[in-house]
């Protein structure tokens, strides 16, 4: 696993050991930043923007939008290993001014700094967690008004949503979903 692009791009991360977490594929990844950075509905959605990586696992996500431009990422996990690979991804990446990671469950989330222009949320699979965390992260202000969220879930997963939704494409197993919140 690696950054894809921007300032750090090659640099290596560091994944939890164990199947606590499932890291986001270097391709899906890809696949999602190409969007991010180049279709008109995402026009200044990274440069600048305060991220949310939520179900963080390594902090790729979080990481790639640092090395493309974001201000700042905000890194909420539950899980001990996975927390200890952030804090080591952000190290080597030396972007720690520019990160706060956070330990707690983005279903129950503690009251935003500020709101996030741009929030991804990968959670396990098929345990209906994307719904809750949306919106108790909703409640607890990490959503701004506009934002681009960007979820991960299972190819055959179903998500209804009343959300505006901006992209969807499969990757292996994956599905990835970019909604505008309201």
């Amino acid at each position: 696993m690696r950054i894809i692009a921007g300032a750090h791009r090659g640099r290596n991360l560091a994944a939890p050991p164990g199947d606590q977490t499932r890291p986001t594929a270097d391709r899906a990844r890809q696949a999602l930043f190409d969007m991010l950075m180049h279709a008109p509905w995402a026009e200044g959605a990274v440069r600048d923007a305060r991220v949310l990586d939520a179900f963080a696992g390594s902090g790729a996500l979080g990481l790639e939008a640092l090395s493309r431009g974001a201000a700042h990422a905000s890194f909420l996990e539950t899980a001990r290993p996975a927390l200890a690979a952030i804090r080591a991804n952000v190290a080597a990446c030396r972007e720690e001014a520019r990160a706060t990671i956070l330990p707690g469950d983005a279903t129950r989330p503690p009251p935003a700094p500020a709101p996030c222009g741009l929030v991804f949320l990968d959670p396990p699979y098929r345990q209906g967690l994307l719904p809750r965390a949306l919106a108790a992260l909703s409640r607890a202000g990490w959503i701004a008004p506009g934002a681009v969220c960007c979820l991960e879930m299972a190819r055959d997963e179903e998500f209804p949503t009343d959300w505006p939704i901006l992209a969807e494409r499969a990757h292996g197993a994956a599905r990835l979903l970019v909604l505008r919140a309201p």
